[in-house]
C-alpha cells in the first residue's frame, strides 16, 4: 500500500472512525459542574474579602480626603482645642524611622541571604538561621518594641528615632532575609557554573553574577519589608514615643504617623480626629506606594 501511494500521489483512506470527539460543553459531565461551582465559589471569597478593604478605602477618602491640602503636610500637630494644624513632622518621623530600619535590615539581610543561599544553604548555622527567619515573620511586633526598650531605650536613658528604626529593622529583616535568598536561588546554576568556569572565584561570582541578577527580587523583598514596617505602631510606644516638634536628631522622641493616629483617634475634639482621618488616609497611601514599587521593581526584564 506505501508502493501505491508513492507511484499514484495519493493517501490512501485511514480505516476506522475518523471522527473527531465532541468537544462540546456538557451539564451532564460531573467535572464541568464541579468546575462552575469551584470557580464560582472562588470568586464569591473573592467580593466578600473585597467588601471590608474597599469599605475602609471609602470611609479613609470620605472622611480624610476633606482635609488634605498642603498645610497638613508642612503643619504641627494642633493643641487640644486649636483649629487647623498638621502633621509633617509625623510624615518626617515616619521616613526617618523607616530609612533607619531599611539602612539596618538591608546590607545585614541581604548578607545573611547570601550565606543561606551561596556559601552554606545546608551547613547547621544555615538551617537554624532559615528556622530562625521564618519564625521572626510571626514575630509580634510589641514584642520587638519591648526588646529594644530593655537594650536600647534604658541605655541611652531616652526614647529615641534611632531606638524605633531599630525596632522596625528587627520586623524588617527577616522579610529581607527570605526573600533576597529565594530571589538568589532562582538564578540559573549554568550562569553560577560558567563564571566559576572561566577563573571566577565564588565572591567574584555572587558579587557579579548572583547579586546583580537577583537584584529586582532583593528590591521586592526591600519594598515589602518597608511596607510592613511603615505602619506599625506597637513597637514604636516602647521606643521612639511621640513629639509634637520636628525632628532634630535621631537621639530624641519624635513623631510618627501610625502614634499620632491612636493618640488623637481617641481625643474628644473634632479637629483631631479628621486629622486622624487624614493621616490614616496619607500613612494608607505610602503603603500602597511602596508595595507599587515592589511590584513594578520586582518585574522580570526581559
Amino acid at each position: 500500500m506505501t508502493d501505491l501511494a508513492a507511484q499514484t500521489g495519493r493517501v490512501p483512506p485511514i480505516s476506522g472512525d475518523t471522527s473527531t470527539p465532541d468537544l462540546a460543553h456538557s451539564w451532564s459531565d460531573g467535572r464541568a459542574v464541579a468546575n462552575v461551582l469551584l470557580t464560582g465559589g472562588a470568586w464569591l471569597i473573592a467580593l466578600l474579602a473585597a467588601v471590608p478593604l474597599v469599605s475602609v478605602l471609602y470611609m479613609l477618602i470620605v472622611e480624610g480626603g476633606s482635609r488634605l491640602s498642603l498645610e497638613l503636610l508642612t503643619d504641627l500637630p494642633p493643641a487640644g482645642f486649636e483649629t487647623g494644624g498638621g502633621f509633617g513632622n509625623a510624615i518626617v518621623g515616619t521616613l526617618v524611622m523607616v530609612g533607619i530600619a531599611a539602612a539596618i535590615s538591608i546590607p545585614f539581610g541581604v548578607l545573611a541571604a547570601v550565606y543561606l543561599s551561596e556559601l552554606g544553604p545546608d551547613a547547621r548555622l544555615g538551617r537554624a538561621a532559615r528556622f530562625l527567619s521564618k519564625v521572626l515573620t510571626g514575630f509580634p511586633s510589641i514584642l520587638a518594641g519591648v526588646f529594644v526598650y530593655a537594650v536600647v531605650v534604658l541605655a541611652m536613658g531616652t526614647y529615641s528615632a534611632l531606638a524605633g528604626g531599630i525596632a522596625l529593622s528587627l520586623l524588617m529583616l527577616p522579610t529581607v532575609i527570605l526573600t533576597a535568598e529565594e530571589a538568589m536561588k532562582m538564578v540559573p546554576r549554568k550562569m553560577k557554573d560558567a563564571a566559576l568556569g572561566i577563573g571566577c572565584t565564588q565572591t567574584q561570582m555572587i558579587w557579579k553574577v548572583v547579586l546583580p541578577t537577583a537584584l529586582p527580587g532583593i528590591v521586592t523583598g526591600v519594598m515589602l519589608g518597608v511596607a510592613r514596617v511603615a505602619g506599625e505602631s506597637a513597637p514604636l510606644l516602647f521606643t521612639a514615643l511621640f513629639s509634637n516638634y520636628w525632628l532634630s536628631r535621631v537621639s530624641e522622641p519624635t513623631a510618627s504617623l501610625s502614634i499620632l493616629i491612636f493618640n488623637f483617634s481617641s481625643m474628644p475634639f473634632e479637629n483631631q480626629i479628621q486629622l486622624a482621618w487624614a493621616a490614616s488616609l496619607v500613612l494608607v497611601l505610602i503603603v500602597l506606594v511602596f508595595n507599587l514599587l515592589s511590584r513594578l521593581l520586582g518585574r522580570p526584564k526581559y
